[in-house]
């Protein structure tokens, strides 16, 4: 029978043991060794079968057993132990509260998808566990970041697979109750909610629910309430799942419901106001649109609530290609906002026109959600140097007249929690050889003077880790593999051969991770044979673990899968590659540190950024990878191998993946095999173990979390901040009424003439260090000086003569306008480079408030 009610029964703690529902209740303990050894102690067997959840494991723990700890004086010295230790890391000073005054008061970090534990499964793939790194380096620094996302009721997919291989997908239902969260509630005990209007008189109610990272509050909206209709019921039924108006008001309900939660959090907790508002990609583009409409109901006109948003407001975009960004049908949004649905305050021509791909082969009838995201947030980044650089490229249009290097997108590179991500064998070697305290500062701030250290670790001790960190994963993937083999309806006595399934003693080389087409799961298979040939070499074997889940709506990527687990059912083979179903954080932390190898093989310049292979680096896996990504940007012949690419113009396809894999095979058998099989004097693989060591000493503080939310701070964060504040109602006014006045003028700015004197050099040729003199005659129409910056921009020339590498010099105006308006600037050009080297003069808009000269996307050059 089945019950037709589900509630959650918890279990009454005796009072000495009360302190184990709060470690319980604050997601610290996923990555705190001491406090999950604790919780394990509590009933080792329940542990295991509880995923390693202290929420259900306090849940079904024996009344008896409970009785019997609250007597036990050493456990409870461990749990008054684990209990202070958590009261200092919450209130004690970190990073953040020893820097200079002038930091933000607070920051709203929004995100569609959060990945901080298993026990929380509100994430499919890299992007939500980048958001969850976020918060855990943000908590371990003491950043005031209030998280927001939504609550998924049947969270990401399971994954399993049929007989013959196809991926199957499988939706738990979460209960909340039973998860490591709690409603926030307002003073009378009442749930806090929220609500957003619809189309045709209708209401989407949300409450929020409250995970506790640490020190950072995670907000989680959630439609599942009896004040919905059925339909609104299901809008956070799945993570990017429905069709194109379920997942416009699941970001809808991210974006301006969320700004709602965290005021509703602000005001019932007393936690500051955030200054500084960051969006996690364009999912949650729609809290830039709340905060306007907050404005104007403070008596702010659009425009000048425009600037004050956009002051506060960092974007992040993740995306290399157009394709992965969402865009709805305008009619769709137009349908949801205005008059008679959600902002009725603000004019629906003026919401659809910042998402309008106003840029040469853009679609004029749909609405791009990065593109909102751009236009609503002053500073911009991307998160690896070369993706900085794609995202240049692909947005320029946004910005005519600039050279994509101008685009106001910086970049910063993404990193891993290292607390969530070593394994505790490595962080108890690190431990022994710097001291407890000295470790755990260098795994969450991340400056590299605490790295140094490792360098000294014995030659043995680093093997032998090596060595037990690949038994442990062998285990893992037997058990894991037994399991996939009975959901597919193998029988016990079909399985004998699992006992038999990899050898601690082989090169071992991981490859995990989403299935979009773009990453080549497949591409070892290119070749079968030389694969085949790999993986049974008599002197120098290599094994193989995969896993990946495809999206449920792509046939093409569950095809990738069913070829890749075809050719590893092969009973040839299938001792040397095996692939794991249900790829998710608790097999992550098993995979990666048990690898000797992460290989990466993604289409150049696709990965954004790729942060498996940081992971794997942190555990001492030395990675062998496509430059694309973070690797593109920090590799070394010390750290791992560079896959060569083919990614040249008229390179199709099908040649390009024959030619890359054939690469790929070559460096395995040649460099990456030879290296790891030869012994040195000592017996050991001397040159291995220094790749090793040099991949976690010099690697190691570059990858961190911890660093790149230093960077957040001080690069986005903090400028975001003073811009926020200096943008005062009346300052907002002033500069969105000077921007309308310069765009309405703009027609009229012009370079007329452009004239030089050389001062030490002949005409066609000159000599390093001498300098011209710029006579520069400009038309600016109905505006003045104090508008524009006249600059010379200058540097070496290629043969087309473009720029390159360019440095722009401002002039300044000489006397006033002639009879004709004309302004005449000069200013000296110094020739401080060698080489073909030319110059150019333009015109930008200026004011003390704006980011950058490109914001505005104005620019006036010479006609030539």
């Amino acid at each position: 029978m089945k019950a037709i009610r589900r509630f959650t029964v918890r279990p009454v703690l005796p009072e000495p043991l009360r302190p184990l529902s709060e470690l319980a209740r604050n997601l610290r303990w996923s990555w705190h060794a001491e406090t999950r050894d604790l919780f394990q102690s509590v009933d080792p067997g329940r542990w295991a079968s509880c995923g390693g959840d202290p929420v259900r494991l306090l849940g079904s723990v024996r009344p008896a057993r409970l009785a019997e700890l609250a007597r036990d004086r050493r456990f409870l010295r461990r749990l008054t132990a684990a209990a202070d230790d958590l009261d200092d890391y919450l209130g004690g000073e970190r990073w953040y509260q020893a820097q200079p005054a002038g930091l933000p008061a607070a920051v709203a970090y929004f995100s569609p998808e959060f990945g901080v534990t298993a026990a929380l499964p509100q994430y499919s793939g890299g992007l939500g566990i980048l958001a969850g790194d976020h918060l855990k380096a943000a908590s371990d620094l003491g950043v005031p970041l209030i998280g927001v996302g939504l609550l998924y009721r049947h969270g990401y997919f399971r994954q399993t697979l049929s007989r013959d291989g196809w991926q199957q997908e499988h939706y738990p239902v979460l209960d909340p109750n039973e998860l490591p969260v709690r409603l926030l509630k307002a003073a009378d005990g009442t749930p806090a909610q929220l609500t957003l209007a619809l189309p045709g008189g209708r209401r989407l109610h949300a409450r929020i629910w409250l995970a506790q990272v640490g020190r950072v509050p995670l907000l989680m909206l959630d439609s599942d309430v009896e004040e919905n209709d059925l339909g609104e019921r299901g809008v956070t039924d799945r993570l990017y799942g429905g069709g194109s108006e379920h997942r416009l008001l699941q970001e809808m309900l991210l974006g301006i419901g969320g700004v709602r939660a965290v005021r509703t959090y602000c005001r019932l907790t007393g936690h500051p106001e955030p200054e500084v508002f960051h969006t996690n990609e364009g999912h949650a583009g729609f809290l830039g649109l709340e905060r306007i409409a907050e404005l104007g109901a403070q008596g702010q006109d659009f425009d000048a609530a425009l600037e004050a948003v956009r002051a506060g407001t960092v974007f992040t975009t993740h995306t290399p290609v157009p394709a992965g960004i969402d865009r709805f049908d305008r009619e769709l949004v137009a349908r949801h906002f205005g008059p008679d649905a959600e902002l009725p305050g603000i004019d629906v021509a003026r919401v659809l026109r910042l998402g309008t791909e106003t840029y040469p082969g853009g679609e004029p009838n749909l609405f791009n959600m990065a593109v909102m995201g751009l236009r609503l947030a002053q500073r911009a980044n991307g998160v690896s140097l070369l993706h900085g650089r794609v995202s240049r490229e692909m947005f320029s249009g946004l910005w005519p007249g600039f050279d994509p290097d101008e685009v106001p997108i910086t970049s910063v590179t993404n990193g891993v929690h290292a607390p969530t991500w070593v394994a505790p064998e490595v962080l108890r070697l690190g431990a022994g050889e710097v001291g407890a305290h000295r470790a755990e500062d260098a795994l969450t701030v991340g400056d590299a003077e605490r790295w140094d250290r490792f360098a000294g670790i014995p030659d043995e001790d680093i093997w032998e880790l090596r060595r037990e960190l690949r038994e442990h994963l062998v285990a893992e993937v037997r058990e894991r593999l037994r399991a996939s083999w009975r959901q597919r309806g193998a029988g016990t006595a079909e399985l004998g051969w699992i006992d038999g399934v990899l050898d601690p003693g082989v090169l071992t080389i991981g490859f995990a991770r989403r299935v979009p087409s773009y990453k080549r799961l497949t591409l070892m298979l290119r070749d079968r044979d030389r694969l085949t040939d790999l993986l049974l070499h008599p002197e120098r074997p290599v094994q193989i673990v995969v896993a990946g889940k495809a999206h449920p709506a792509d046939d093409s990527g569950k095809r990738l899968v069913q070829e890749l687990v075809r050719f590893a059912d092969d009973p040839r083979v299938r001792h040397r590659i095996v692939f794991l179903p249900d790829y998710g954080m608790a097999m992550a932390q098993k995979l990666y540190p048990g690898c000797d190898i992460w290989l990466n093989n993604p289409l150049r310049p696709l990965e954004a950024c790729g942060t498996s292979g940081m992971k794997a680096a942190l555990n001492g896996c030395l990675n062998l990878s496509v430059l694309d990504g973070w690797w593109d940007e920090w590799f070394q012949p010390d750290f791992g191998w560079a896959v060569p690419t083919a990614d040249g113009v008229g390179t199709d396809p099908e040649r390009r993946d024959d030619i890359e894999a054939a690469a790929l095979y070559d460096l395995l058998e040649q460099r990456v095999t030879p290296r790891f099989y030869e012994r040195g004097r000592s017996g050991l693989p001397d040159r291995w173990i220094e790749m090793v060591r040099q991949t976690l000493t010099l690697l190691g503080p570059k990858v961190l979390a911890g660093r790149m939310v230093r960077e957040y701070v001080e690069r986005l964060y903090t400028p975001a901040a003073h811009a926020h504040r200096a943008l005062t109602p009346d300052a907002a006014r002033e500069l969105a009424a000077w921007k309308a006045r310069v765009r309405a003028a703009w027609h009229g700015v012009s370079v007329d003439h452009v004239d030089h004197v050389a001062t030490a050099a002949a005409t066609a040729t000159a000599e390093l260090g001498a300098t011209l003199g710029l006579r520069v005659l400009v038309a600016l129409g109905e505006l003045g000086p104090d508008d524009v910056e006249v600059q010379a921009v200058s540097g070496r020339v290629d043969p087309e003569d473009r720029i390159d590498d360019a440095t722009a010099v401002p002039l300044k105006p000489t006397g006033g306008a002639d009879l004709e308006g004309c302004w005449v600037y000069e200013g000296p050009l110094s020739l401080d480079r060698t080489g073909p080297y030319g110059y150019t003069v333009r015109v930008l808009p200026a004011h003390r408030l704006l980011a950058s000269g490109a914001e505005m996307g104005l620019v006036a050059l010479p006609l030539r």
